[in-house]
């Protein structure tokens, strides 16, 4: 006589741990910048796409959402090709949306040195909860003289 497995049972079986490459597989060594010749004349310069994707480090299930970058340059801007390739290096890699947040901000202060920066990440609606994480380096008002 057969077993018939029920679909509740098919679907628990359905419950594993995707592969996911950890942090290190980031790679932060092709952001690229270009000189500011307006140091004196601050202004905001904002980047954003809705294309960001990242793994939950738990399930290794994608994770998409929307990513913003504010920033008031001092020196150096970053090059927006070289940002669109360090983004993609998040695809494979397992990291909480707060964590992603605060190394992206992590890695473009390092690189470019502004005067502000902020790093908004807002992840589309999973399991019915909306989540947005944003994180500042420096402060805004002073960055614009005020």
């Amino acid at each position: 006589m057969a077993t018939t497995v029920s679909l509740g049972e098919q679907y628990l079986a359905l419950d594993r741990r995707l592969p996911a490459k950890d942090e290190d597989s980031l790679e932060p060594q092709c952001l690229l910048t270009f000189d500011y010749e307006y140091p004196e004349q601050p202004q905001e310069i904002a980047i954003d796409t809705d294309e960001f994707t990242a793994l939950c480090p738990w399930t290794g299930l994608p994770d998409y959402g929307a990513l913003t970058v504010a920033y008031v340059p001092d020196r150096r801007c970053i090059e927006l090709k070289s940002l669109k390739y360090y983004l993609l290096s998040y695809r494979d890699v397992g990291i909480v949306q707060e964590h992603a947040a605060a190394r992206i901000l992590q890695d473009l202060v390092k690189l470019s040195g502004p005067r502000w920066m902020k790093v908004t990440l807002d992840y589309k609606v999973r399991g019915g909860i909306h989540t947005s994480v944003s994180v500042e380096h420096g402060r805004r008002d002073r960055a614009l003289g005020g």
